[in-house]
């Protein structure tokens, strides 16, 4: 049986070429599929959903208005994350103040069974977790978030924080044993 290549999906490579020809759906293809990890990448940095979606959207902007000066050198999506990390520090810079989440706004799934007391268990840990990580160094907190949260390899990790792969590794590992330390009981 012969697989027909029309069904595959596109490559992010075959994506930015369209995009570069001007083929506005091949953008939105982009953006659909690399939406998620840019705005997570945005809100670990700057700890607001709002802000992290104003800089989400400002990296796409950002990305697509110098796309003929992506060199393909890294994978688009490494190339983006790069462009959304600076997009968001300086936001940061900018807005000079962070939020506290609050239990409201943490992101929890209800525990199995509604039990309210291991809800508020659950919630307390969350936000626990994300103190923690919010106090890290930024290289550090960024090291974590992408290699646990995205997958990302320490390679594209050191891209993205604008340093090497080996201190990617030294920044996650540090960051590892820093909220170790911080939640041990």
């Amino acid at each position: 049986m012969v697989e027909d290549s029309s069904l595959a999906s596109p490559t992010d490579e075959e994506l930015v070429q369209r995009v570069r020809q001007g083929d506005e759906r091949a953008m939105n293809s982009l953006v659909d599929r690399h939406h998620g990890v840019v705005f997570r990448t945005c809100a670990s940095i700057l700890s607001d959903e709002d802000l992290a979606a104003d800089a989400s959207q400002n990296s796409f902007l950002k990305a697509f208005k110098a796309i003929d000066r992506f060199r393909e050198e890294s994978a688009f999506r490494t190339w983006l994350l790069a462009i959304a990390g600076n997009e968001a520090r300086g936001m940061l810079r900018k807005v000079k103040q962070r939020r506290e989440d609050t239990l409201e706004d943490l992101d929890v799934l209800p525990a199995e069974g509604n039990d309210p007391s291991a809800e508020v268990v659950l919630r307390s840990e969350v936000a626990r977790v994300r103190a923690v990580l919010a106090d890290l160094p930024e290289k550090q907190k960024l090291s974590v978030s992408l290699r646990i949260f995205e997958g990302l390899s320490f390679r594209e990790i050191g891209e993205i924080i604008e340093s090497t792969e080996g201190s990617a590794r030294v920044n996650y590992h540090h960051g590892i044993r820093r909220l170790r330390e911080s939640l041990e009981p």
